[in-house]
Protein backbone atom coordinates (compact mmCIF):
# COMPACT_ATOMS: atom_id res chain seq x y z
CA UNK A 1 0.00 0.00 0.00
CA UNK A 2 2.93 2.57 0.95
CA UNK A 3 5.38 3.45 -1.79
CA UNK A 4 8.14 5.52 -1.46
CA UNK A 5 12.03 6.19 -1.18
CA UNK A 6 14.41 4.66 1.37
CA UNK A 7 15.16 7.80 3.07
CA UNK A 8 11.20 8.71 3.94
CA UNK A 9 9.99 5.20 4.81
CA UNK A 10 13.20 4.52 7.26
CA UNK A 11 12.64 7.85 8.96
CA UNK A 12 12.39 8.17 12.52
CA UNK A 13 8.62 8.79 14.56
CA UNK A 14 8.41 9.34 18.24
CA UNK A 15 6.18 6.69 19.78
CA UNK A 16 4.47 8.37 22.89
CA UNK A 17 2.18 5.37 25.40
CA UNK A 18 -1.27 6.82 25.92
CA UNK A 19 -0.12 9.14 28.51
CA UNK A 20 2.35 11.39 26.19
CA UNK A 21 5.06 9.70 27.95
CA UNK A 22 7.74 8.70 24.94
CA UNK A 23 8.29 5.06 25.06
CA UNK A 24 10.82 4.68 22.02
CA UNK A 25 11.47 5.27 18.48
CA UNK A 26 10.06 3.53 15.39
CA UNK A 27 10.72 3.77 11.61
CA UNK A 28 7.74 5.77 9.25
CA UNK A 29 6.96 2.10 7.75
CA UNK A 30 5.89 1.16 10.97
CA UNK A 31 4.35 3.92 12.25
CA UNK A 32 2.14 4.16 9.47
CA UNK A 33 0.82 0.19 9.24
CA UNK A 34 0.06 1.32 13.07
CA UNK A 35 -2.04 3.94 11.79
CA UNK A 36 -4.00 2.01 9.25
CA UNK A 37 -4.73 -0.96 12.00
CA UNK A 38 -6.32 2.20 14.14
CA UNK A 39 -3.86 1.35 17.13
CA UNK A 40 -1.78 4.67 16.92
CA UNK A 41 -2.97 8.76 15.90
CA UNK A 42 -0.78 10.98 14.95
CA UNK A 43 0.42 13.90 17.44
CA UNK A 44 1.56 17.13 15.45
CA UNK A 45 2.65 20.17 17.62
CA UNK A 46 0.83 23.23 15.84
CA UNK A 47 1.75 26.54 17.07
CA UNK A 48 2.82 24.68 20.91
CA UNK A 49 -0.70 22.86 20.65
CA UNK A 50 -1.35 19.08 20.27
CA UNK A 51 -3.40 18.40 17.67
CA UNK A 52 -4.30 14.30 16.78
CA UNK A 53 -5.32 12.82 13.69
CA UNK A 54 -6.47 9.49 12.71
CA UNK A 55 -4.92 7.91 9.40
CA UNK A 56 -7.93 9.50 7.45
CA UNK A 57 -7.68 13.17 8.84
CA UNK A 58 -4.17 12.84 8.52
CA UNK A 59 -4.84 12.33 4.55
CA UNK A 60 -6.81 15.36 4.49
CA UNK A 61 -3.90 17.18 6.09
CA UNK A 62 -1.34 16.18 4.09
CA UNK A 63 -3.15 17.24 0.80
CA UNK A 64 -3.05 20.82 2.89
CA UNK A 65 0.61 20.60 3.19
CA UNK A 66 1.47 19.22 0.45
CA UNK A 67 -0.04 22.18 -1.95
CA UNK A 68 1.76 24.94 0.70
CA UNK A 69 4.49 22.86 2.93
CA UNK A 70 5.49 20.53 0.51
CA UNK A 71 9.52 21.30 1.05
CA UNK A 72 8.64 20.75 5.06
CA UNK A 73 7.93 17.54 5.10
CA UNK A 74 9.08 13.98 3.86
CA UNK A 75 6.49 11.88 1.69
CA UNK A 76 4.98 8.18 1.27
CA UNK A 77 3.14 7.59 -1.88
CA UNK A 78 -0.08 5.75 -2.06
CA UNK A 79 -2.04 4.26 -4.85
CA UNK A 80 -4.69 7.50 -4.52
CA UNK A 81 -2.99 10.11 -2.62
CA UNK A 82 0.47 10.95 -0.36
CA UNK A 83 0.87 10.95 3.31
CA UNK A 84 3.05 13.25 5.18
CA UNK A 85 6.08 11.18 7.25
CA UNK A 86 4.63 11.77 10.77
CA UNK A 87 7.39 12.84 13.36
CA UNK A 88 5.28 11.61 16.59
CA UNK A 89 2.60 8.78 17.57
CA UNK A 90 0.62 8.39 20.47
CA UNK A 91 -0.35 5.08 20.97
CA UNK A 92 -4.24 4.40 21.76
CA UNK A 93 -3.87 1.84 24.53
CA UNK A 94 -0.17 1.15 25.78
CA UNK A 95 0.62 2.92 29.23
CA UNK A 96 3.52 1.19 30.61
CA UNK A 97 6.71 2.72 30.21
CA UNK A 98 10.05 0.45 30.29
CA UNK A 99 12.81 0.93 32.15
CA UNK A 100 16.10 -0.48 30.36
CA UNK A 101 19.53 0.95 30.14
CA UNK A 102 20.95 2.83 27.15
CA UNK A 103 22.35 0.34 25.46
CA UNK A 104 26.12 -0.27 25.09
CA UNK A 105 26.59 -0.73 21.78
CA UNK A 106 29.10 0.50 19.10
CA UNK A 107 26.61 2.95 17.52
CA UNK A 108 26.07 4.79 20.91
CA UNK A 109 29.52 4.98 21.77
CA UNK A 110 29.75 7.20 18.21
CA UNK A 111 26.76 9.15 19.00
CA UNK A 112 27.87 9.61 22.73
CA UNK A 113 31.30 11.10 21.38
CA UNK A 114 29.57 12.45 18.49
CA UNK A 115 32.06 10.93 15.94
CA UNK A 116 35.45 12.69 17.49
CA UNK A 117 38.41 11.31 18.56
CA UNK A 118 38.49 11.94 21.94
CA UNK A 119 42.56 12.20 21.91
CA UNK A 120 43.12 14.55 19.04
CA UNK A 121 39.34 16.10 19.09
CA UNK A 122 39.13 15.63 15.00
CA UNK A 123 35.66 14.71 14.14
CA UNK A 124 35.95 11.75 11.63
CA UNK A 125 33.37 9.35 9.43
CA UNK A 126 32.31 6.17 11.51
CA UNK A 127 34.60 4.57 8.93
CA UNK A 128 37.38 5.60 10.12
CA UNK A 129 37.39 5.56 13.92
CA UNK A 130 37.87 2.83 15.92
CA UNK A 131 36.98 2.29 19.47
CA UNK A 132 40.32 2.34 22.03
CA UNK A 133 39.92 1.06 25.75
CA UNK A 134 41.77 4.03 27.88
CA UNK A 135 43.30 1.67 29.91
CA UNK A 136 44.47 -0.95 27.53
CA UNK A 137 43.04 -4.75 28.15
CA UNK A 138 46.50 -6.23 28.78
CA UNK A 139 46.79 -3.75 31.45
CA UNK A 140 43.67 -4.53 32.96
CA UNK A 141 41.13 -2.01 30.87
CA UNK A 142 37.20 -3.31 31.23
CA UNK A 143 35.40 -3.41 27.94
CA UNK A 144 32.61 -0.68 29.58
CA UNK A 145 31.28 2.91 28.95
CA UNK A 146 33.70 4.68 31.42
CA UNK A 147 36.82 2.99 29.89
CA UNK A 148 35.59 2.61 25.88
CA UNK A 149 36.19 5.79 23.50
CA UNK A 150 36.09 6.79 20.41
CA UNK A 151 39.70 7.30 18.37
CA UNK A 152 40.87 8.01 15.01
CA UNK A 153 43.15 5.72 13.43
CA UNK A 154 46.89 7.62 13.92
CA UNK A 155 45.57 8.63 17.73
CA UNK A 156 45.28 4.74 18.13
CA UNK A 157 48.69 3.54 17.05
CA UNK A 158 50.42 6.24 18.52
CA UNK A 159 48.79 5.28 21.87
CA UNK A 160 49.32 1.32 21.37
CA UNK A 161 49.25 -0.75 24.41
CA UNK A 162 49.88 2.66 27.14
CA UNK A 163 47.87 4.39 29.28
CA UNK A 164 47.26 8.11 27.74
CA UNK A 165 49.80 9.94 30.00
CA UNK A 166 52.45 7.27 28.98
CA UNK A 167 51.78 8.39 25.66
CA UNK A 168 51.89 12.46 26.86
CA UNK A 169 47.76 11.73 25.43
CA UNK A 170 44.73 13.79 27.32
CA UNK A 171 41.64 12.72 26.80
CA UNK A 172 39.20 15.73 25.91
CA UNK A 173 36.54 14.38 27.96
CA UNK A 174 35.92 11.48 30.41
CA UNK A 175 34.10 8.67 29.38
CA UNK A 176 30.71 8.45 31.08
CA UNK A 177 27.83 6.25 30.62
CA UNK A 178 24.78 7.94 29.15
CA UNK A 179 21.85 8.71 31.12
CA UNK A 180 19.83 9.25 27.92
CA UNK A 181 20.21 7.42 24.57
CA UNK A 182 23.02 9.76 22.25
CA UNK A 183 21.49 8.79 19.08
CA UNK A 184 17.88 10.90 20.75
CA UNK A 185 20.23 13.18 21.51
CA UNK A 186 21.95 13.43 18.01
CA UNK A 187 18.08 13.34 16.21
CA UNK A 188 17.50 16.50 19.12
CA UNK A 189 20.07 18.48 17.20
CA UNK A 190 18.19 18.53 13.72
CA UNK A 191 15.42 20.94 13.03
CA UNK A 192 13.31 17.90 11.88
CA UNK A 193 12.81 16.37 14.63
CA UNK A 194 12.58 19.92 17.13
CA UNK A 195 8.36 19.23 18.16
CA UNK A 196 10.15 15.87 20.16
CA UNK A 197 11.87 18.16 22.66
CA UNK A 198 8.65 18.88 24.59
CA UNK A 199 7.85 14.89 25.06
CA UNK A 200 11.68 13.99 25.74
CA UNK A 201 11.06 14.69 29.92
CA UNK A 202 14.09 14.81 31.62
CA UNK A 203 12.19 12.20 33.33
CA UNK A 204 12.23 9.46 30.87
CA UNK A 205 15.53 10.27 29.37
CA UNK A 206 16.63 6.76 30.91
CA UNK A 207 13.73 5.08 29.03
CA UNK A 208 15.29 2.97 25.92
CA UNK A 209 14.57 4.63 22.97
CA UNK A 210 15.32 2.39 19.85
CA UNK A 211 14.89 3.00 16.09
Amino acid sequence: MFAAGPSALDSNVLVLNKHYAAVRIITARRAMCMLFKALAEIISVEDDRYAAYDFESWREVSEFRARYEREHHEWIRCVRFELAVPRIIRLLSYDRLPRTPVKFTRRNIYARDRNRCQYCGKKFPTSELSLDHVVPRSRGGETHWTNIVCCCVRCNVRKGGRLPYEANMTLIVEPVKPKRSPVVTLHLTSEKYASWKQFLDAAYWNVELRD
